[in-house]
């Protein structure tokens, strides 16, 4: 395979068109001229105080919400599946691309997460799309999102604009771009969930930041020190002194006080300023989940327990939380990386069974039923079963037979 960057500069493409480009430092994004739509909407909205995607994964909510959800997806097998058999299509060029290499320099994780990342974040996850003999994919090379434009030609179709590092703009074929979207309004960019969360997000940030103030200004004003009679003074300030130098700071905290002369130590109560503080900050970390769908006790919320109920709240997570993206993926990459003539022949999964798999109770008694235990007649091979737990095929475990049987058991006369 040779590199990414030979396919994508030596390979004959519409000309690279020079504009001038226009780069906010403040965020990092790039715009195609001062016609270019998004910088209309920087000047709206970027340079009011709105929180960028890097900044919002300081915020430990909106950090577990992406990782958790981008590595959930990037860790399962995307597979290209034969329509008719329903087996892997392991001879097909793709199979290699989208199951363990995208390209020279990322694994398939590396590449799903790294996508994943962008598409929740800025709404669009963009892959320049490397084709071989046939027009077939050979590599899947990950854009920045923020280094393309995207605009609807008169047709209806799509022109994508990728602005290089030399200043200029290449177009290539709209046919060599994968597209993911998440949610969007008007069905040609993604709104990316920092943007329209993006008040819950600098409340949760802002709250982080005021306490932190607390822990950084020195001590926390948590009690009182009482004399039984007047102090010099020289005592009072010998106090100060010690009270600052042995127990300010948050590497002091927890510290034993040593008392003299009859002196009294009585700490404050939590004022209701303070719980409300507190309440205020989960309230924001659920405020977060809601943008994301993901459910609290993944945020490692102690308030809620887990229990029995850990293997339900997992399937929610799937089906509601996870299930989403992964239909976006399966649908974007059957649309951009098979033929019209492969779409009939192939279709792209993405297994999910990997995290829906109960106990090992709970599978035991899956597989004996499913083959055939019980009386129940069997729907899947031995060799099936071994496969799915993670074992070779054997050599006795081809076709389907009801347990508890041998070839040569008769049936008895009526």
């Amino acid at each position: 395979m040779g590199s990414w960057s030979d396919w994508f500069f030596g390979r004959p493409q519409p000309s690279a068109v020079t504009k001038p480009a226009i780069q906010a430092q403040a965020q990092g994004q790039m715009f195609s001229g001062l016609d270019d739509p998004a910088l209309l909407e920087f000047i709206r909205n970027g340079t009011s105080g709105g929180i960028s995607p890097r900044a919002a994964l300081r915020t430990a909510c909106v950090l577990r919400c992406v990782d958790l959800l981008s590595s959930s997806l990037a860790m399962l097998p995307a597979r290209l599946m034969d329509s008719e058999t329903q087996l892997e299509s392991r001879e097909h060029p793709l199979h290699q691309v989208i199951r363990w290499e995208p390209n020279d320099n990322h694994t398939a994780f590396e590449f799903f997460k790294l996508m994943e990342v962008r598409r929740l974040m800025t709404g669009d996850a963009y892959a320049y799309i490397v084709r071989g003999v046939g027009g077939r994919p050979i590599a899947l090379q990950p854009l920045e999102s923020s280094e393309v434009h995207v605009e609807e030609l008169p047709d209806w179709s799509f022109r994508y604009s990728i602005q290089r590092a030399d200043g200029q703009v290449f177009v290539p074929p709209s046919t060599d771009i994968l597209h993911v979207r998440d949610l969007s309004l008007d069905g040609m960019v993604g709104e990316g969930r920092i943007k329209l969360a993006n008040e819950a997000m600098e409340i949760a940030r802002a709250a982080e930041r005021a306490q932190l103030k607390i822990f950084d200004n020195g001590m926390m004003s948590g009690g009182a020190l009482s004399h039984p009679q007047k102090l010099a003074p020289e005592a009072y300030e010998r106090l100060k002194s010690a009270m600052e130098q042995r127990y300010s700071g948050t590497e002091n905290a927890g510290r034993w006080m040593v008392l003299e002369e009859g002196m009294k130590a009585e700490r404050f109560t939590m004022t209701g300023q303070e719980a409300q503080t507190v309440e205020a900050r989960n309230h924001q970390i659920e405020d977060i989940a809601r943008a994301f769908g993901v459910p609290r006790p993944l945020l490692m919320m102690d308030d809620t327990s887990w229990g029995s109920g850990i293997e339900q709240l997992a399937i929610l997570f799937v089906r509601f939380g996870l299930n989403p993206g992964i239909v976006a993926w399966e649908q974007a990459m059957r649309r951009s990386l098979l033929t019209s003539a492969e779409k009939r022949q192939y279709t792209i999964d993405i297994d999910e069974k990997e995290l829906l798999r109960g106990t090992m109770s709970d599978q035991a008694e899956f597989f004996a039923k499913a083959l055939g235990s019980g009386g129940h007649a069997p729907w899947m091979e031995q060799n099936e079963v071994r496969e799915a737990t993670g074992f070779g095929p054997h050599e006795d475990g081809v076709g389907l037979k009801q347990m508890g049987t041998t070839n040569d058991t008769q049936p008895e006369a009526a």
